[in-house]
């Protein structure tokens, strides 16, 4: 059983800087781990994908170059650094573990409660 546990998001003004955690339990070292989104009225969305070693990531056009993806196996969390925030950045934030290679939340099998990242404008 995996559990994960997001902290981390906050108010923060555009152009600012939040950096997200995911604490996990269970044996998440294996999986690929990724970072979504929902905003009020919308559909969950990709951001971010890391691989069990960190040598892959993968980012949604709309954070590439301002998001960072990493994971630290040895104490088993996955971080999101986010630069350089925009408005339209607020959301839900959630972290979610998948077996597969996916950028699809049906494909991930564990969530965390989410934690709420608010950009001001």
């Amino acid at each position: 059983q995996v559990q994960l546990v997001e902290s981390g998001g906050g108010l923060v003004q555009a152009g600012g800087s939040l950096r997200l955690s995911c604490a996990a339990s269970g044996r998440t070292a294996s999986m690929y781990m990724g970072w979504f989104r929902q905003a009020p009225g919308k559909e969950r969305g990709f951001v971010a994908v890391i691989n069990w070693n960190g040598g892959w990531t993968y980012y949604a056009d709309s954070v590439k170059g301002r998001f960072t993806i990493s994971r630290d196996n040895a104490k088993n969390t996955v971080s999101l650094q986010m630069n350089s925030l925009k408005p339209e950045d607020t959301a839900v934030y959630y972290c979610a573990a998948s077996r597969v290679v996916s950028f699809s939340p049906p494909d991930f099998s564990d969530w965390g409660q989410g934690t709420q990242v608010t950009v001001s404008s």
